[in-house]
């Protein structure tokens, strides 16, 4: 059974940081792409940030240089470390891991930026 379950979300001020959490279990983690998604109400689904295996990394442009990606493979963990958070950061948060036609997402933690 594929699990993914995020943690570290919460409500923060305008600049502060948040880190994300991704545990994943039932794949081999090292062979996965892992990826955190957002969704704001009213919005689509955006990819936010990627790793692949190698540690490549792809960033979405309004994230870049102030959120970073990486990945554990000792705990099977993916990381998003957010800094300088804006209120358009606002959103659910999901953890994905792709590996060819295998996709699973997690169930999603929520991400309030707002004074």
């Amino acid at each position: 059974q594929v699990q993914l379950v995020e943690s570290g979300g919460g409500l923060v001020q305008p600049g502060g940081s948040l880190r994300l959490s991704c545990a994943a279990s039932g794949i081999m983690f090292r062979l996965y792409v892992m990826g955190w998604y957002r969704q704001a109400p009213g919005k689509q689904r955006e990819l936010v940030a990627r790793i692949a295996p190698d540690g490549t990394t792809y960033y979405l442009d309004s994230v870049t240089g102030r959120f970073t990606i990486s990945r554990d493979g000792a705990k099977n963990t993916v990381f998003l470390q957010m800094n300088i958070l804006k209120p358009e950061d606002t959103a659910v948060y999901y953890c994905n891991a792709h590996l060819g036609r295998s996709e699973y997402w997690g169930q999603g933690t929520q991400v309030t930026v707002s004074s």
